[in-house]
């Protein structure tokens, strides 16, 4: 391939697009063209003459074969492009590709990509969840994950935050952490109702928030009241980090589905087990002697002793 500008600039055929993420990806390439190697340039050739639809859907192997390169390739030519990985870049291609398709027509396109193929199915599902964990895992270093440990840790009670795709996560972080012997609720509300699941907010007390992406209303009020009675907040996010950094104690990033073809709630999931898993060993004992107690009383309830029965005299 020659190594001229022209070949960075994308095909005349190729469909247009509003600027954003793709512009973003154009302008990456142009300025990073003279240090990526050949392989990498093929690469990057082939990024910015696709739609971004079928990026989207494309894992890095099948970009690897469609670049006529290697999925390793892949990787590291997108991290000289200044991405983490994969799922960054189809971050910001699908925050403009959801802004400008309607959800109907973002459904047909992912039905058409997946077809009939089921065994493809399986893979292109497990493929993605693959992608999202490891650039979750990349994303958040240890010392963050120590900080928002620390926060639960010296907490007096834990509330868990989350609606919608990020109910799920809460609600099993709060009942997992109930079971290791640790004061924990759930909380799910909205609207004027949120104002009483607030109340029970005190000092001394922490909050995850679960809260993919939009500043909801319930969200901001319930970190300012966090603030306001001396709780401190651990933000599990994808999009609202930045804006929230400096109002909350720690921030630890969890990406959303790019394509809708994994749960939403998955890396937030996989965060809520972390925290749980590391705060389990910081107190052996309780979590030992909670799940023994729990045993016990599940025992209990599942034993078919005989229910008792009234007797009855007879009159001779």
């Amino acid at each position: 391939m020659a190594d001229s500008e022209e070949q960075v600039t994308p095909d005349r055929d190729a469909p247009e697009e509003d600027a954003g993420g793709a512009e973003r990806l154009r302008a990456a390439v142009r300025g990073s063209w003279e240090e990526l190697s050949s392989a990498e340039r093929a690469v990057a050739q082939y990024l910015t003459n696709t739609p971004s639809q079928g990026l989207l859907f494309a894992s890095a192997q099948e970009l690897g074969s469609a670049s006529g390169t290697s999925n390793a390739t892949v990787v590291r030519a997108l991290q000289r492009l200044g991405y983490t990985g994969l799922p960054a870049l189809k971050r910001e291609l699908a925050a403009d590709f959801t802004t400008a398709v309607a959800p109907e027509v973002r459904l047909q396109q992912r039905i058409a990509h997946v077809g009939h193929d089921l065994s493809g199915i399986w893979n292109d599902v497990f493929t993605e969840a693959q992608e999202r964990l490891e650039h979750c895992r990349r994303l958040t270093d240890g010392e963050t994950f120590q900080r928002a440990v620390s926060v639960l840790a010296e907490a007096g009670e834990v509330f868990c935050y989350g609606i919608a795709a990020s109910e799920t996560a809460a609600r099993h972080l709060a009942l997992a952490l109930a079971r290791t012997g640790r004061r924990s609720r759930f909380l799910g509300a909205t609207g004027f109702a949120f104002a009483d699941e607030l109340l029970a907010i005190g000092r001394g007390d922490a909050v995850v928030v679960f809260q993919p992406g939009r500043a909801l209303t319930e969200f901001t009020v319930l970190v300012e009241r966090a603030r306001a009675v001396g709780a401190k907040v651990v933000f599990v996010t994808d999009e609202l980090g930045d804006a929230f950094a400096d109002r909350v104690e720690v921030v630890i990033t969890a990406p959303h589905t790019p394509t809708g073809i994994t749960a939403e709630g998955l890396t937030g999931l996989v965060v809520a087990d972390a925290l749980l898993l590391a705060l389990t060993t910081l107190d052996e004992p309780r979590a030992v002697d909670t799940s023994h107690q729990l045993t016990t009383l599940r025992e209990q309830l599942l034993d078919p002793r005989p229910t008792p029965t009234r007797r009855t005299s007879r009159k001779k």
